[in-house]
């Protein structure tokens, strides 16, 4: 039997200045004024079609995503916050990030935004060095990517997160270290560093270009996870570090296998009916235009995941953490035992892949090879 598990919000903005290179995402090049009354008022509309799935429970964390929501002002964000407070509501202690980039900052909108309750900023530096910027088609140069993060710090947000990548263009093992150790100088509470991959429908896809070698790769990943761990970071999952206490409570929610809700252009959710016994994944239309457009659904895709397929999703999530999951919390989120993944569990433990006490999580040979692992769980 399925429980419902805590239920988290993410709210989607797809425009960007202009779109980089790597960037997979749903995200459009913005042309002339943002039209944020209408998309605040289409938010909202969403939102109201999928009250019905919020099942009497609190909001523990909103994240907002895209494209690059520091591009809508904060008059913006005071009539969103005014109509999620009025559907939904949100625990005492909610986590409520914005993802800004560092060359749509502006010292009044960003205290703004603060004194509205946004609590957490992920900014996304990428790279501190010049040249890196511009081969990954970044829209900020060094100087502004450090006034973004002191311009942050000013407005109030002593939890924030920075975005950089290793594994770019040209790179050596000393620069990826360097771009680290000038994110440590600021102290943030959370680093996501992590690889970049060449991924379908992107520029880069069609125009791919020279990524360092694998033994080069191998050294940065080995030296900067050896560098912030001398700093005090908890590497808890594939990509992320954390100060303690402060790891993203939205991110755990997804990999710990919780629903949240997706509205905006392109969102994704994924929610828990009890009673009917299934899981859904839904899906909101992509393109702005037709988001805009009274005459279109939001919702363009539910599927249900299939009984069989349950307890695999859940661990796909659940063994990216270092931690892994309690075997309670898997039971209680699918609704089944672990012998429902009897096969891959046991061949994960064969190949020194995985632990199972309490706890169902990767082994330090696990950890290493984890595209190894989660590849056993995939199902065909």
């Amino acid at each position: 039997m399925l429980h419902l598990p805590p239920l988290s919000l993410y709210i989607h903005v797809p425009w960007c200045i202009r779109k980089c290179p790597y960037c997979d995402f749903n995200s459009h090049q913005a042309e002339g004024d943002l039209p944020e009354r209408e998309y605040i008022r289409a938010l909202l509309a969403d939102l109201d079609e999928d009250l019905r799935w919020v099942q009497g429970r609190e909001i523990h964390s909103i994240f907002f995503g895209g494209g690059t929501p520091s591009l809508l002002s904060a008059r913006a964000y005071e009539a969103l916050f005014k109509g999620l407070k009025q559907r939904l509501t949100f625990a005492k202690d909610i986590e409520i990030t914005l993802e800004a980039n560092p060359g749509t900052f502006e010292a009044e909108k960003f205290a703004a935004y603060r004194k509205l309750g946004i609590n957490r900023l992920s900014i996304g530096i990428q790279s501190f060095q010049p040249e890196h910027l511009q081969k990954l088609g970044r829209v900020h140069d060094r100087e502004q990517a450090l006034r973004a993060i002191k311009l942050a710090k000013k407005a109030g947000f002593d939890n924030f997160n920075l975005d950089l990548m290793h594994g770019l263009p040209g790179q050596t093992v000393e620069q990826a270290l360097d771009d680290l150790q000038q994110a440590l100088a600021f102290k943030p509470t959370h680093l996501s560093w992590y690889q970049l991959t060449i991924e379908p429908n992107t520029e880069f896809y069609k125009r791919p270009p020279q990524l360092p070698e694998d033994d080069a790769l191998w050294d940065i990943q080995e030296a900067g996870l050896a560098l912030l761990a001398e700093h005090g970071f908890d590497h808890y999952e594939i990509s992320a570090h954390c100060q303690p206490g402060k790891a993203s409570k939205h991110n755990l929610n997804y990999w710990q296998f919780g629903d949240y809700l997706g509205i905006g252009a392109g969102a994704h959710g994924k929610i828990t009916l009890a009673d009917a016994n299934v899981i859904y994944r839904t899906q909101k239309t992509r393109l702005p235009r037709d988001y805009l457009n009274p005459d279109k659904t939001f919702l363009t895709g539910k599927q249900t995941i299939e009984p069989e397929d349950i307890g695999l999703e859940c661990l796909m999530n659940g063994l990216r953490l270092r931690e892994g999951m309690l075997v309670e919390d898997f039971e209680y989120r699918t609704g089944l035992t672990l012998d429902a993944v009897a096969e891959p569990v046991a061949k994960a433990q064969q190949l020194g892949l995985l632990n199972v006490d309490k706890r169902i999580y990767p082994t330090e040979k696990g950890q290493q090879y984890l595209n190894e692992l989660l590849a056993l769980f995939l199902t065909e």
